[in-house]
């Protein structure tokens, strides 16, 4: 365990390294921001590639801030992608420098008015990510599970979906099965992705036409076509209402085990193909739409309970509507797990 993650630690840092040196992220300082975001501030103009991307490409600090400053009127294109999974990564690290100096500290826990809890490192983290954002790509939106809205425009083509940490009651309890979750919408579709395991060093990164990776390799979803031989997660049993709990029990008694409590870290081992099958019900757009390009890209399929697929077009206005999930590592099961759940 320990040899593993230190591997793993090795190879987020080497990835950092090489983000630092070919981007200008350098957040306008802050109190608040500055030692969560110190490691970013960099001073190199030397051009250099990009290897852990999936398809690198040679960038100076110039034409990167160039580049970044556009509004991309057309269809993202495979180098405009390479710059957003560059800034994703960069939100991970900072975002996890926030989180890592709180995990198992003492600190106050405030309930909002859903009574879901929220702490310092939910809103310092999202706070970092806002800065870098802004810093790259002052033309974007943003929409934060903390601050919501963030942008001068009622609506844009390029809105950022954040959450800090998805599991923050994982996170008080001192759990390490929570993550943080980045998602780039492109006119209402997640086309970036990011799930972020900042305590055990575990990235996980989708983007759009291309295979998910797991700190830089690649990863794929396995093949389980049969309901009766799935591995199923939910968050918890407790959380669905009474006509979504009644179709969750009629997949729950026909899978081969039921398991309970990882948050958004079963979608990723689902991607990772180690579990089959995850379903949940009443999740926010920041809950879910940075894992529908992991899922995606590793070959799973993530819909609501009715097989649509999971859009959601964020405004100045938008409401952050809940949502039914269901995600499949195979596409049989998947097709199994809606006809049980016969949900209308």
């Amino acid at each position: 365990m320990t040899h593993s993650l230190l591997h793993s630690d090795c190879k987020m840092l080497a990835q950092s390294q090489f983000l630092c040196k070919s981007l200008a992220l350098i957040p306008p300082p802050s109190p608040v921001l500055r030692s969560a975001t110190r490691s970013l501030q960099v001073s190199s103009s030397k051009s250099i590639r990009l290897p852990y991307l999936s398809s690198a490409v040679s960038v100076s600090r110039g034409q990167i801030s160039r580049a970044m400053a556009s509004k991309y009127p057309s269809e993202p294109s495979p180098t405009d992608l390479d710059r957003f999974a560059a800034v994703g990564n960069a939100l991970a690290d900072a975002s996890g420098e926030v989180i890592r100096k709180y995990f198992r500290k003492k600190f106050d826990i405030v309930d909002k008015d859903d009574m879901s809890p929220v702490t310092i490192a939910d809103q310092m983290a999202e706070e970092a990510m806002v800065s870098i954002i802004f810093h790259n790509f002052p033309s974007h939106a943003i929409y934060g599970e903390e601050k919501g809205w963030r942008c001068k425009d009622e609506s844009a083509d390029y809105v950022w979906v954040l959450d800090p940490i998805d599991g923050t009651k994982s996170f008080i309890t001192g759990k390490p099965v929570f993550g943080t979750l980045i998602a780039l919408l492109y006119k209402g579709k997640p086309i970036l992705g990011l799930i972020d395991q900042p305590i055990l060093k575990e990235r996980w990164i989708g983007m759009s036409g291309r295979r998910s990776k797991l700190n830089g390799e690649d990863i794929s979803t396995r093949s389980c076509p049969i309901l009766s031989q799935a591995y199923l997660y939910t968050t918890s049993p407790h959380l669905f209402s009474e006509e979504a709990e009644k179709a969750f029990a009629r997949v729950r008694d026909k899978v081969k085990m039921p398991l309970y409590g990882c948050d958004c870290y079963a979608y990723a081992l689902l991607a990772s193909g180690f579990v089959d099958l995850v379903i949940e019900s009443g999740l926010k757009p920041y809950d879910f739409l940075a894992l529908v390009p992991v899922i995606e890209g590793a070959g799973g399929t993530i819909t609501d309970w009715n097989g649509n697929p999971l859009l959601w077009e964020a405004s100045s206005s938008a409401v952050a509507t809940s949502f039914n999930v269901v995600a499949a590592g195979d596409s049989g099961i998947h097709q199994q797990a809606l006809q049980s759940l016969e949900w209308q």
